[in-house]
């Protein structure tokens, strides 16, 4: 399911999701010099360089880099520091698709969470969820030596911030169901809600091993960004839009 556009109106234009966007954008173009294309996103070089590694907070000093075909943790001199790594691994992206589903979920949700807050502490608030999604992942793997790197983590944060906003809100779908497609128009709490429960599933079918590698994707930075919004959104939101309420349609 792929969102398209929802039935809160904005009252401010969203300085900081579209400066988000973009920044995200540039840095991916930019990650592409040292080798990677699109499809498949930056080199495994920039990816150890740029991302961050759980090993790496677990086993602090050491730092894991390319080696030829290998991958190599030790003491390494050169490399971008833990607390660079935490920021600069939310604007990496490992491909087009990446980029863009991430990007298409920020831009639906993330101008009313930011409308609710203010843009500086909607800023705060999106980084802190990334970072909470990087504890979340590390909790489940703090031996890990693969790269995490994507938006996905504090988007996750502000969709856990808009469902307990905007719980009634509605949300125009794109919905695949094998080779039919179609629009519905589905209420706030079951779209979010059966994402969050979709990232459970996979996360546990993948913890346990039944899902192989579950194609690289760090379920439980999703949830931990998730829980992080969801828990604290009213902390950060100031006000909440008159449409918020009433669950209006949205105007296609």
């Amino acid at each position: 399911m792929f969102p398209l556009k929802d039935s809160i109106p904005t009252d401010r234009f969203p300085v900081v999701t579209v400066a988000l966007i973009l920044a995200n954008v540039v840095a991916f173009f930019l990650s592409l010099r040292d080798g990677g294309d699109l499809w498949n996103g930056p080199s495994p070089t920039f990816l150890y360089d740029w991302g961050f590694i759980p090993y790496e907070a677990s086993h602090l000093g050491d730092q894991c880099v390319v080696q030829g075909d290998q991958v190599g943790c030790g003491d390494v001199s050169g490399q971008p520091s833990l607390v660079v790594t935490a920021f600069s691994s939310m604007f990496l992206h490992g491909g087009l698709l990446h980029i863009g589903g991430n990007m298409l979920f920020l831009w639906v949700f993330g101008n009313n969470v930011e409308d609710s807050m203010g843009r500086v502490t909607f800023l705060a608030f999106y980084l802190l969820a990334g970072l909470a999604a990087l504890v979340g992942q590390y909790l489940v793997g703090s031996g890990e030596t693969v790269p995490l790197v994507g938006a996905s983590g504090a988007v996750a944060g502000v969709l856990g911030g808009y469902l307990v906003l905007y719980p009634r809100a509605r949300v125009v779908t794109l919905v695949f169901i094998i080779l039919f497609v179609t629009i519905l128009e589905l209420p706030a709490l079951f779209f979010l809600g059966f994402w969050f429960l979709q990232q459970i599933a996979f996360g546990y079918f993948d913890l346990v091993g039944s899902a192989g590698d579950a194609g690289g994707v760090a379920y439980f930075a999703h949830i931990g960004g998730f829980v992080f919004g969801a828990l604290l959104v009213k902390v950060f939101a100031t006000r909440v839009s008159g449409g918020a309420d009433r669950g209006r349609r949205p105007v296609y």
